[in-house]
């Protein structure tokens, strides 16, 4: 419970996903691939395409196709939002605490 809340905290989380992941081996590649299909409504190409071009961040990913911009502006977006993506989009979902 500790450890939830101090990670919907931090803005490691979007929903009930726990998101601040990187892609760097092919567990956390399906992984991430996974969490865009089903955050962003995309298909598994689109989000390979999605992490690719957001230097396989999960989050920068995210608000890249949330928000329709590349990774540079989603990267700043992230930075003033204190990596929360919450903060950087406005329709994100509410943090699951239960």
């Amino acid at each position: 419970m500790i450890t939830t809340g101090a990670m919907i905290r931090l803005g490691k989380t979007y929903g009930n996903l726990m998101v601040d992941l990187r892609a760097t081996n092919n567990k956390l590649k399906d992984r991430s691939e996974r969490i865009l299909v089903e955050v962003c409504g995309v298909s598994r190409d689109e989000a390979r395409r999605l992490l690719d071009a957001a230097d396989k961040s999960v989050k920068t990913a995210i608000v890249m196709q949330k928000l329709g911009v590349s990774r540079e502006v989603a990267e700043k977006a992230l930075a003033r939002a204190g990596g929360v993506i919450r903060r950087a989009i406005p329709d994100a979902p509410p943090p699951v605490t239960d």
